[in-house]
């Protein structure tokens, strides 16, 4: 297991994030010139301008790095665009589609994904995703807060299929090689979207 970092009231060393975040800018670079398996820890360290013993320091090997990374670039879009479910805002005006943001930022780190996703797929970050998307549903169907479930709250599994079908959605199309823009997939799968969000929550009583 990778040693845990210093920190200073709760937060990670500034010299962390810092070897953090070029080796994960490394990887994101690697990635896009050449097959996740094909990339060493020799590759990213030089890349990356940092000791091999510093990588060991937060990683396990590069796939763990991998799945960092990504991790890291969806919650970086989560916490800047969060992606509600549902058709109306709390004043009763149409909410925007946000599904298109989603798909242009895997678009964006395609490589990455497909990577993860696809064929050689990892079950942790299939998993963070499912979950993360699964709360973003769960916080537009008033069950959540995004820290947690609401006290005496049932299991929802409306938000459970709404996050597999957006995470399936993905996943098939990185493996197509992203048809379509996307805004047309975005557009294409909000109205079923739209139709999962808007079951009651008693569904699940």
């Amino acid at each position: 297991m990778p040693a845990q970092p210093p920190e200073r009231h709760g937060l990670p060393d500034p010299r962390v994030r810092r070897s953090r975040s070029a080796l994960e800018a490394a990887l994101r670079e690697l990635v896009t010139e050449r097959d996740l398996r094909q990339i060493s820890v020799a590759d990213l360290t030089k890349r990356a301008g940092v000791n091999r013993s510093t990588f060991y320091e937060h990683y396990v090997d590069v796939h763990d790095l991998a799945v960092a990374a990504c991790t890291s670039t969806y919650d970086q879009l989560v916490a800047a665009a969060p992606i509600p479910h549902g058709q109306l805002t709390p004043d009763g005006t149409p909410l925007p589609n946000p599904l298109p943001a989603l798909f242009t930022h895997v678009a964006e780190h395609a490589p990455l994904y497909r990577a993860l996703l696809c064929d050689e797929g990892s079950a942790r970050m299939i998993n963070h995703l499912l979950h993360r998307i699964t709360v973003a549903a769960r916080v537009s169907r008033g069950l959540d807060t995004g820290e947690g479930a609401v006290p005496d709250t049932p299991h929802d599994p409306v938000s459970a299929f709404l996050a597999g079908a957006v995470l399936g959605t993905i996943i098939d199309w990185l493996r197509r090689d992203c048809p379509g823009t996307p805004e047309e997939i975005g557009d294409a799968i909000w109205p079923y979207a739209v139709a999962c969000a808007e079951v009651l929550p008693e569904v699940g009583r």
